[in-house]
């Protein structure tokens, strides 16, 4: 389902007050909720936006523990991290507990961190289904999402839960969870905002299936929803809206 929005004033609240939804119902249904942020600019304004009053007051905190899509290969005190933009904008003014924020750890050899990130996912769901709550996503202006990237080896894995992955576009390794686990989620929510997206947008929603090429088309979730908050100017290249 694509919601579609004047721009991110109001594009942001909406995804906000999904959250709330998400959370309360997982909450309710089996006594916390599982949540996966994506990095960048545009995620971290949600951040911000849930934890003023208006929002911070409608979810048990306590019972939400936090997990990432993808991190930089870089240390977890490096500009460039994910873990610290969402540490600064969510975890620190919420006050969580450490136990609640799993962390991709980066001090590790790439496989080791991929490897020691899917037995912490293992480890958190015990014995049932890795199936997350609410997955957060992002859109590259490549069509990547989380760390998927055009012409990259991991959007063919298919038993991986979490793989590490060399970006040769930016010169770095990433760590990310895989499409077959992304694909498990009970909710996936795609945060895409701007024109400069409007591209992947169409590439996404009205070529022809081509993963290799538009790695987002991946994301079709297995028994699940899948919502895209979309502005206008992000859909602007759309023929069927």
């Amino acid at each position: 389902m694509i919601h579609v929005f004047d721009g991110a004033d109001d594009l942001l609240p909406a995804l906000a007050d999904f959250v709330v939804a998400q959370a309360k119902e997982a909450i309710y249904l089996h006594g916390r909720f599982s949540l996966v942020l994506s990095g960048g600019s545009s995620p971290k304004k949600l951040y911000e936006l849930l934890v003023t009053d208006k929002y911070r007051k409608q979810i048990e905190w306590s019972r939400v523990f936090f997990f990432f899509g993808d991190e930089r290969y870089v240390p977890a005190d490096h500009p460039d991290s994910n873990y610290l933009m969402a540490k600064k904008a969510l975890f620190d003014p919420l006050d969580l507990s450490p136990g609640q924020i799993f962390r991709m750890k980066t001090e590790l050899e790439p496989a080791a961190a991929a490897e020691d990130y899917e037995k912490d996912l293992l480890g958190y769901f015990s014995d049932k289904p890795v199936r997350f709550d609410l997955v957060l996503l992002g859109l590259g202006d490549d069509a990547h999402t989380a760390s998927l990237f055009p012409h990259t080896a991991v959007l063919h894995e298919k038993e991986s839960l979490v793989k590490e992955i060399y970006i040769d576009k930016v010169k770095m390794f990433r760590i990310t969870l895989t499409a077959p686990c992304i694909n498990q989620a009970a909710n996936v929510a795609f945060l895409v905002y701007g024109a400069s997206k409007a591209e992947a947008m169409h590439h996404i929603h009205e070529d022809a299936q081509n993963i290799v090429e538009y790695p987002a088309q991946l994301i079709r979730p297995q028994g699940g929803s899948l919502h895209w908050f979309v502005d206008q100017a992000a859909t602007q290249k759309l023929t069927n809206k």
